[in-house]
Parts: structure tokens; sequence; C-alpha cells
């Protein structure tokens, strides 16, 4: 097995003209898939329950900078996706898959270095990097889609997905039970131990098969398919871009601001670390459920209840201060991103053939995080300026332009219907 990841040609896809063997090998790579999201996707909440907190520590005299850790974060994300997609081309989805880890690995022993070192910029571009293993981990959703059909493709995405939720306790309770290891150095103890947690990471996904490929796709290796913008002008390509970019933005910019919000509004730093795991708990505990929903009831109407959670949660959080409005809006945050966001997906999928994954999955999450950093970039600044209030009520416009996306889209799906009955 590892002179599969010294020969990355040894890992490519292979020829498979059985059914069944492209079945079994669909589920067994979902599921490895979502192990390895167990263990990677914890760096997700300990860089957002720490990031802003340790910004603070490290940059107390400028408030408005503190989530500039989760910007990078994001940044970092932004930027590795369109390489991801290249790298997993050149060496396979195992080979890339792992490549990222390592990169996690560095970017978490350079977090708590800088925090011994004190250096706020050095903590920056841990972050970032930490985001650009994450990028490769996102890419873990699309993997699981490689196969199957469609209704398998919604299912591998949620369970994939529901990896999550493993990762949802394991980061906070490693915030917790490491963050003053190092004492009086606050959070380095949580970074150095994802460290370590991140080699397991390596060894699930040494279980990951090749992915066959149909006859048609072999007898033209050089046709990559469709150009990239005849794929983006469909109307379904932009309306799923859209809501994934919305639930994803809206998601991060109001749990970036929670633990700091929180803080300054007399609550522990504990019940802080605690709203952030009740909030990535709702984001993937859904997801053993979301893709059986999204099959039964369609992509769009689990979209548009996604991003009604997301209305529903600001106004929990515009109604008070007490520990509950703050738990209770991020539990709904998170369940109003697990709707839309994996129905985003599953839209999304239906919008490329197999040869125009690696360039057009990329460019989506590349587009998707880039808007994503901002929205963490901006957390910082509207919390600083507006409060905690004015965090809350960008939520309420952001989403009802994607419930209109849908309605336009829906428009135009029945308009071409007739369109096509009149021929």
């Amino acid at each position: 097995m590892a002179l599969d990841i010294m020969c990355p040609h040894s890992y490519r896809p292979i020829m498979s003209s059985k059914p069944h063997a492209q079945a079994t090998s669909a589920v067994h790579n979902a599921i490895v898939l979502s192990m390895a999201q167990a263990v990677t996707g914890s760096i997700g909440p300990i860089a957002i329950s720490l990031g802003a907190l340790a910004g603070a520590y490290l940059l107390p005299e400028e408030g408005a900078l503190a989530t500039l850790p989760v910007a990078t974060f994001s940044i970092g994300l932004a930027l590795f996706a369109l390489p991801v997609g290249m790298l997993t081309n050149k060496f396979g989805r195992r080979g890339g898959f792992i490549l990222g880890v390592f990169i996690g690995i560095f970017g978490a022993l350079l977090a708590g270095y800088a925090l011994f070192a004190y250096s706020f910029s050095l903590f920056c571009l841990a972050f970032g990097l930490l985001g650009a293993a994450i990028a490769f981990a996102q890419q873990y959703r699309f993997a699981a889609t490689d196969q199957g059909d469609d209704k398998f493709k919604s299912r591998a995405i949620s369970w994939v997905l529901s990896g999550g939720i493993v990762a949802a306790v394991l980061g906070p309770q490693i915030v917790l039970k490491t963050k003053d290891m190092f004492l009086p150095i606050p959070f380095a103890g949580a970074f150095f131990t994802a460290a370590g947690l991140l080699v397991l990471a390596i060894i699930i996904l040494m279980f990951l098969k090749p992915v066959p490929v149909s006859a048609d796709a072999s007898r033209h290796p050089a046709d990559s398919g469709r150009p990239v913008s005849v794929i983006m002008r469909q109307h379904k390509f932009i309306v799923a871009l859209f809501c994934a970019v919305t639930s994803y933005s809206l998601m991060t910019f109001m749990m970036t601001g929670a633990p700091l919000a929180m803080t300054h509004n007399g609550h522990s730093q504990s019940a802080a670390i605690m709203g952030i795991q009740w909030h990535v708990m709702a984001m993937f505990a859904p997801s053993f459920f979301t893709g059986l929903l999204v099959v039964r009831f369609g992509k769009t109407l689990i979209i548009a209840t996604g991003l009604i959670l997301l209305i529903i949660c600001a106004a929990i959080a515009l109604s008070g201060m007490e520990l509950w409005n703050f738990w209770g809006s991020l539990i709904l945050l998170g369940l109003g991103w697990n709707f839309s966001f994996i129905g985003s997906t599953a839209l999304f999928a239906e919008c490329y053939t197999h040869r125009e994954k690696n360039k057009i999955q990329g460019l989506h999450d590349c587009i998707l995080f880039s808007c994503v950093a901002a929205a963490s970039l901006l957390a910082g600044t509207i919390l600083h300026v507006f409060s905690w209030y004015g965090v809350a009520w960008v939520l309420v416009p952001v989403s009802s332009l994607s419930l209109l996306s849908l309605v336009w889209l829906k428009f135009h799906s029945v308009k071409q219907v007739k369109m096509s009955e009149g021929l």
C-alpha cells in the first residue's frame, strides 16, 4: 500500500465491467471517506472555536482583527480549492487526500509554535495551512459521488458529512481538555494534539479504493467534456452555486463571531466552546437522513427548508443575549446549513459529467470558499461595529435572495418543459 502512494500511477482509475463490484466499491469508499471526515473534520471546530479567541490573545489592541485567523483559514481553503482538483487528478484521490492531511499536520504544529512565539502573523499563516488541509477534505463529498446513480450520490454525500458528527464532539473536546496544557501559553496544547490526531486520518485514507471508469471515458481520455463557461451558464449551476455560497458563507459568518460575542456578553469560554460543539453537531447530525429526504422530496425543497431555518436562526439571535439565545441560534444555524448545503451539493452534481468533474469541482469550491473567506473577515468588523445583532440581521436578506433564486429556477424549469411540449 505504501508503494501506491509513492507511485501515483498505481492509483489510476481502473476499468471495471461488473456493476456489483462498482457498487461495493462505491459503498466502501463512502464509508472510508466518512471516517476520514470524522477525523480531519475536527480541525474545523478547533479552528473556529479558538481562532478568534487566540486572535484576541495575540492582538488584544485590535478587536476588529481578532477574527482574521479564521478568515485566513477560509482564504487557505479558497486558494487550494482549484489545486486540489489538479493534485487529486495527478496523484489520485487517495494520494491527494493524504497530501492534504500532511499539510494539516504542519499547520497545526505551526499554530502551536506561533502561540509560544506570540506571533499573530505566524498564527494566521498556520490557519491558512489548516484551511488548505480542509480544502482537500471538502473534496471527500465529491469523491463519494464518483460512483453510483443519482439516488446513491445524494446518500453518499450525507454519509460523508455524517462523519462530522464525530468531528463535532472530537474537536471541541480536544480544545476543552488540552487548551491549557502549556499554561501560561493558552490554546497551544489543542493544536499540538490536533497534529497527532491527523496521523489517524492518513491511516484511514490508505484504505480508499481506486474508482473504476466507464469504457466510454477510457476510449476518449483526452475528452474533458464541455468548456467551463458552458457548464457555468446552466441555470441549475448558477442556483446551486448561489445557494451553496449563501448557506456556507452565512453559517461561517455567524459561527465566526459567536465565540467572541458570547464572551463579550458575560458567558464563559467553556460555554462558547460548547456552543460551537452543539452547532457542529447540528451541522452534521441530520446527515444520516438528509440524503433520503433529498431523494424523497427533491433537492430544491430541501434547500428552501434550510434557508428558512437560517432566517429562524436569525430571529432567535435577535431576541436576546441569554445563553439559550446563542446556543439555540447556533443549533438552527447548523441545521439550516446541513439542509441547504447538502441539497445544493446534490443539485450541483447534476451539472457536470464524470470527465468534467476535476475542472468544475475545484472551480466551484474556489468561488465558494472565496466568499466564505470574505464572510469570515467581515464577521469581526460587523461584530465590532454593529454588535451581535448586526451579525444576525445579515442572515435575513441574504437567505431571502437565495429563496427567490429557487423560485426563479422552478419557473425556468416549468417554462422549458412547456416549450419542449410545444415542440
